[in-house]
């Protein structure tokens, strides 16, 4: 894979594994400036691992993957934050003992710029949902209010990429339509998102491409509407 004009995120072949137990083979994608990815597949598929292996929360045995051109799989996590990849992980890891309000300012950072895109004021004025709970603790929000939170957080560390895994997971359908929401907001802002998905119908007025992966494969890259009219791919990799 060559870079493409606009590319900001390349992954290209890579393999990981957990221990003796593999799990992505060959897995490649790409992601243009202000675009949005869905990266979609069954529960167990490799969407979380896809993820991380970005984030750099767990190593690649072989394959590249390039941040705005430069190969950064052999970094550590916290440099590759600091680059720029913004991760919002499925299990949401907020501070449950710290308020809405420090688990917010706790992730300030600049961007790769410098600068500062997102203040404080901006993410409550994009999560209105936390505005009255700035000082309620952590651990005391639901389910719902603790994905808005952790969006909030990775905002705040003005990345170049944001990677939402699994967004609306167990959520209540109101909260699933606010998320489906907050990232319409954050495409129409330029954020450039990855957002791995199990269901298509929430990607489909999201997302501008999709790779669909099978058992640590990518089996399926195109647009969002060319996945939506490809009835085999669907019945066969997404049970839809």
């Amino acid at each position: 894979m060559t870079q493409t004009a606009g590319e900001i995120l390349k992954v290209s072949g890579i393999n990981v594994a957990y221990g003796s137990s593999q799990v992505l083979f060959d897995m490649s994608l790409h992601v243009r400036q202000g675009e949005t990815l869905a990266l979609l597949g069954r529960n167990g598929a490799g969407k979380s691992t896809t993820m991380k292996a970005i984030a750099g929360v767990v190593p690649t045995k072989s394959g590249r993957i390039e941040l705005q051109g430069l190969a950064v799989q052999s970094f550590p996590s916290h440099r590759i934050a600091r680059m720029g990849i913004g991760f919002v992980p499925e299990d949401r890891q907020i501070f449950p003992d710290l308020t809405v309000d420090d688990n917010l300012q706790i992730a300030i950072k600049a961007s790769v710029k410098g600068d500062f895109p997102w203040t404080l004021e901006r993410v409550y004025e994009m999560l209105p949902l936390l505005g009255p709970l700035k000082q309620r603790l952590g651990g005391q929000l639901s389910g719902g209010e603790q994905q808005m939170l952790t969006v909030g957080r990775c905002l705040m560390g003005n990345p170049t990429v944001v990677l939402l895994d699994e967004p609306s997971e167990g959520l209540a359908p109101i909260m699933v339509q606010r998320i489906g929401r907050l990232i319409a907001d954050l495409k129409s802002a330029g954020t450039t998102i990855v957002l791995a998905e199990q269901n298509l119908h929430f990607c489909l007025g999201l997302a501008d491409r999709a790779v669909v992966i099978d058992r640590g494969k990518d089996v399926f890259i195109g647009t969002i509407k060319a996945l939506d009219q490809n009835e085999a791919v669907k019945r066969k990799y997404l049970s839809v």
